[in-house]
C-alpha cells in the first residue's frame, strides 16, 4: 500500500514589512507617472499656436533664477540712485551745492530708466514658454514682436540637459536638442526648471506615446454634466 499523503502545512504568516514595497508601488501607480503633464490645458498665450488634433503636454517658463541679474540691478540702482537723490536734495540750499540741483532729477530719471529695463526683462521672462505636445517641441518668446520656433519630435536625433553645480542646487538646467546635425532655434534652451523631470517627459513622448495617451485616457468621451 502506498503511504498516506501528508496534510499540507499552513503557510507561515507574512510580515507586513515585506509588503511595504508593494504598497509603495501601488501608491505610485495611483498617483500616476512622475512624467504626467503639469497642466491639462494650454494658456491663452499658447493655445493659438496649437492645431486641433494636437495633444498638449505642458508649458514651462524659465527658472526664476533667470531674473537674478535684472532684479539685482534694480535693487542696487534703487539704493544708489535713491540715496544720491536724497543726499543732493538735502544740500541744495548750501552754497557749495548751489549749482548741483540737476543731480537729483537726473538720478530719478536714471532710476526710472533702470526700472523700465528691469520691467522689460521680467515681462520677457513671463512671455517665454517652452511647450511640449505629442507632435513637437516649441519655443515661444517676445513681447511686441513674437518669435515662435518648433521642431517635430520625429526629427529630434539627440537630446541632453546640462546642470552646473548651482543648477543642481536650485534645480534648473540647459537643454540641448539636436536635429540632423543642423543648428536651429531650439538647439540650446537655458534655465529650464526641473530638467530631469522635463527630460523624462520629452523622452516618454518620443518613445512611448501610446503609453502617455493611455495614462491620460485620451480618446474617452467626456461625461455629461448634470
Amino acid at each position: 500500500m502506498s503511504s498516506p499523503v501528508p496534510a499540507p502545512e499552513h503557510p507561515p504568516p507574512i510580515d507586513p514589512a515585506e509588503l511595504a514595497g508593494l504598497a509603495t508601488i501601488e501608491q505610485e501607480l495611483a498617483r500616476g507617472s512622475r512624467v504626467a503633464p503639469l497642466r491639462q490645458k494650454p494658456s491663452l498665450l499658447i493655445a493659438r499656436y496649437l492645431f486641433p488634433t494636437e495633444r498638449f503636454r505642458g508649458e514651462w517658463r524659465r527658472h526664476p533664477i533667470h531674473l537674478s541679474t535684472p532684479i539685482s540691478v534694480g535693487i542696487i540702482a534703487t539704493i544708489v540712485l535713491g540715496g544720491l537723490a536724497g543726499f543732493m536734495a538735502g544740500f541744495t540750499d548750501q552754497a557749495a551745492f548751489a549749482g548741483a540741483g540737476w543731480v537729483a532729477p537726473l538720478a530719478i530719471v536714471a532710476w526710472v530708466g533702470v526700472m523700465a529695463w528691469v520691467g522689460w526683462r521680467i515681462a520677457s521672462w513671463h512671455f517665454f514658454r517652452f511647450i511640449l505636445t505629442n507632435k513637437r517641441v516649441m519655443l515661444v518668446k517676445g513681447i511686441i514682436a513674437r518669435d515662435v520656433a518648433m521642431m517635430p519630435l520625429l526629427r529630434v536625433t539627440d537630446m541632453k540637459y546640462e546642470q552646473s553645480p548651482v543648477g543642481r542646487m536650485l534645480n534648473y538646467g540647459t537643454f540641448v536638442i539636436e536635429s540632423a546635425g543642423q543648428d536651429q532655434a531650439l538647439r540650446e534652451i537655458e534655465y529650464l526648471p526641473n530638467p530631469n523631470d522635463l527630460y523624462l517627459r520629452v523622452v516618454e513622448e518620443m518613445y512611448e506615446p501610446d503609453a502617455v495617451a493611455a495614462r491620460l485616457h485620451e480618446g474617452e468621451e467626456p461625461e455629461e454634466e448634470i
